[in-house]
């Protein structure tokens, strides 16, 4: 496994590193991290549950790439080498983002509870560990499973019209590799604490849907 790369020195900016315990409670805060290889349909599928059961869908990919684009912003020239590169942006950055945008999407609420479907992290078992050292602790694991040639095959069509820096051949294999080798550990982690739903992600993205809500029935009961 490649060695990690540490963020540098930000004048205090990065958050404090030592927290006394998680920000928010799992009696009040649902957290499901949503994984699977580039182009497997994450997105997707987190837009279906968030039409059909409400929660919030927080992107980890989403929120760095919209931090690099925000005026004044110490990271977005880091960030944006990052995600150019096919690279891990530190933790450090990624899980304050996040926890940013929990405490913003339950202030809009008006509630201490809340349900968040956080797509694409943590991609490395590190970040699973300090996210819910400092955060939350997941309730579960959504692991949309794709063959890599499927997923190839989708990101090159997607980068015909996103837009995205990181929508071309070489970006995408440096992606892969990346994700096999960093992330998967992740998954058999938490699969070895019984959290894991896999889902096959091959199918049309209606089937792949069908298929996630029969698995999430099963684990959470009908009202989850």
């Amino acid at each position: 496994m490649p060695r990690s790369i540490e963020a540098p020195k930000t004048d205090g900016q990065l958050p404090p590193p030592v927290k006394s315990s998680p920000t928010f409670s799992p009696s009040d805060v649902t957290v499901l991290f949503v994984l699977g290889g580039p182009g497997a349909g994450k997105g997707t599928q987190c837009a279906n549950l968030v039409k059909k059961y409400g929660f919030t869908h927080l992107s980890a990919g989403d929120l760095l790439r919209a931090e690099q684009e925000r005026p004044g912003s110490q990271f977005g020239d880091l960030i944006r080498d990052y995600i150019k590169n096919g690279l891990i942006v530190p933790m450090e950055v990624t899980i304050q983002l996040l926890e940013n945008a929990m405490t913003e999407a339950l202030q809009k609420s008006g509630s201490s509870k809340g349900r968040f479907l956080i797509d694409g992290f943590p991609r490395k078992l590190d970040q699973a560990h300090k996210f819910e050292e400092s955060v939350c602790t997941a309730k579960m694991v959504l692991f949309f499973d794709c063959p890599e040639k499927v997923m190839e095959e989708r990101l090159l069509e997607r980068g015909k019209t996103s837009g995205r820096a990181d929508d071309n051949a070489e970006s995408i294999r440096k992606r892969f590799r990346t994700f096999i080798e960093t992330s998967m550990p992740v998954v058999d982690y938490y699969e070895k604490q019984g959290k894991v739903v896999k889902v096959d992600a091959t199918p049309s993205p209606d089937d792949v849907f069908i298929k996630t809500q029969k698995h999430l029935t099963e684990r959470l009961g009908k009202e989850f």
